[in-house]
C-alpha cells in the first residue's frame, strides 16, 4: 500500500501529537509542516524529521502531493486554514473549535460535503476504548431509559495569575475560552455516548482573574531565573475560568456540567456521571482504563479495560491486551485509523465530522448567551 501524504500547519503541543498518532498508522507519511515563518518552520521540521518545511500554509497547500491537512494552530486561524484546504482540494482535520462561530462552522460544514471531501475535528476523547464500551453499552439498552447526565471537566494550568497562554486572548481564542476549550470534550463525549442532544442551557460564568500577568518575553526567555514584576505587563480578561452550566435533553433527561481551569490539583480530569432507569456509568479521564458501573439492586462494579471483557463493536478500539493500559495518544492513532480508512477505502468510518464541530459550537454560543442573561437558551 502507497503512504497517503499528509501536511500539519502549526507546531505547538497538539501539532506534534498529531504527527506521533500519524506516524504509528504506518500507512500515513506525515510529508511537510507549516508554521508561522519559514525559519520556525524549517528548526521544528528538522527537530520532527520532516523533509518539507514552509513559512506560509498556502504554499504547503499548493503541494500537489499533500492529499490530508492537519490543522493545529490557534482558533481564530482554523476557519480560513480550512476553508482554504478544501477548495485546494485536501481533505481535513482541524483542532476544535473548528472556527470562531457557529457561522463558521456551518459554512465549512457545508463547503466540506459540497466538495466530497472527508473532514474531522479532533474529539479525540470518544477514541478511549471504555468510552467506545460506554457507547455500545447505551445503544444496546444496558442504562434504559436516560434520566441525568453530570459530570465535569477541571484543570489547573491556570491556577496561578502569572499563568498566561494565547487561550485567554479572545480575539485569538473566541468569546468563551473554558467551555470552548474543554467543556466542547466533554458535550461531544457525553452526547456521543448518549446519543441524546442537549436542547436547552442555563449557565453561570465566573472569571477569577479579571487582569493576569502576561510574560513580556517568550516563556523560555527566563528559564533558570525568578520573573521580576517588571517582567509581566497587566492585561484584562474577558473569558471564562469557570462555568457551571444545567442542562435539559431531548428526550427530558437533566443535566450539569462544571468547567474550571483554576481547579488546584486537577491536571486534565474529564469526568461523567449518565443514570439510566435500569444502571449508571462513570468514567474519569485521569482513570480512563476503569468504567464504573451502578446497580440499585445488586454489586457495583468496574469494567477494566479489556477487549475479551468488552461487546464486539468497541473491541476494535482497544489496540492492547488487558492489563496494558491506553491514554491520551492512543485516542488520537484510533481517530486517525478511522479517518485515513475513509480517505483510503471510503470505507464506514466513526470519527467527529465538521457537523459536530458546528454542532458545538451552537451549543457553545447558546451557553455563553445563558450566561450574559442569565436566563435558560434553547439550542
Amino acid at each position: 500500500m502507497s503512504k497517503i501524504k499528509v501536511g500539519v500547519i502549526g507546531t505547538g503541543f497538539i501539532g506534534p501529537s498529531h504527527i506521533e498518532a500519524l506516524r504509528r498508522l504506518g500507512f500515513v507519511e506525515v510529508a511537510a509542516l507549516a508554521d508561522v515563518d519559514e525559519a520556525t518552520a524549517r528548526e521544528k521540521a528538522a527537530m520532527l524529521s520532516i523533509d518539507r518545511a514552509y513559512g506560509d500554509y498556502k504554499e504547503l497547500l499548493a503541494d500537489d502531493e499533500i492529499k490530508a491537512v492537519h490543522i493545529c494552530t490557534p482558533n481564530h486561524l482554523h476557519y480560513a486554514m480550512s476553508k482554504d484546504a478544501l477548495l485546494a482540494g485536501k481533505h481535513v482535520v482541524c483542532e476544535k473549535p473548528l472556527a470562531m462561530s457557529y457561522r463558521e462552522t456551518k459554512e465549512l460544514a457545508d463547503l466540506a460535503k459540497e466538495k466530497g471531501l472527508v473532514n474531522a475535528v479532533h474529539f479525540n476523547l470518544r477514541f478511549y476504548p471504555l468510552i467506545q464500551q460506554a457507547k455500545a453499552m447505551a445503544e444496546k439498552g444496558d442504562l434504559g431509559n436516560i434520566l441525568a447526565v453530570n459530570g465535569s471537566y477541571q484543570q489547573d494550568w491556570l491556577f496561578y495569575q502569572t499563568d498566561y497562554n494565547w487561550r485567554l486572548d479572545s480575539k485569538l481564542s473566541g468569546a468563551s475560552r473554558a467551555v470552548a476549550d474543554i467543556g466542547s470534550h466533554w458535550f461531544d463525549t457525553t452526547e456521543f455516548i448518549s446519543g441524546l442532544r442537549v436542547n436547552k442551557v442555563c449557565s453561570d460564568f465566573a472569571t477569577f482573574f479579571k487582569t493576569r500577568k502576561k510574560p513580556l518575553k517568550p516563556v523560555e526567555t527566563y528559564t533558570g531565573k525568578l520573573l521580576q514584576a517588571s517582567d509581566y505587563e497587566d492585561v484584562p480578561i474577558d473569558t471564562e475560568d469557570y462555568a457551571t452550566i444545567l442542562l435539559r435533553y431531548e428526550n427530558g433527561a437533566h443535566g450539569s456540567l462544571t468547567v474550571n481551569q483554576v481547579a488546584a490539583g486537577r491536571k486534565n480530569r474529564c469526568y461523567f456521571e449518565i443514570y439510566g432507569d435500569k444502571k449508571a456509568i462513570s468514567w474519569d479521564s485521569e482513570n480512563p482504563n476503569e468504567l464504573w458501573i451502578g446497580r440499585r439492586d445488586g454489586n457495583n462494579e468496574t469494567i477494566i479495560k479489556d477487549p475479551s471483557l468488552m461487546y464486539d463493536e468497541p473491541r476494535a478500539f482497544a489496540a492492547l491486551p488487558g492489563g496494558h493500559t491506553e491514554g491520551f495518544a492512543d485516542t488520537s492513532k484510533q481517530m486517525f485509523a478511522q479517518v485515513y480508512g475513509k480517505i483510503l477505502e471510503n470505507s464506514d468510518a466513526n470519527y467527529p465530522t465538521f457537523a459536530d464541530g458546528a454542532r458545538e459550537m451552537q451549543l457553545c454560543e447558546a451557553i455563553v448567551a445563558s450566561a450574559k442573561s442569565e436566563n435558560w437558551v434553547s439550542i
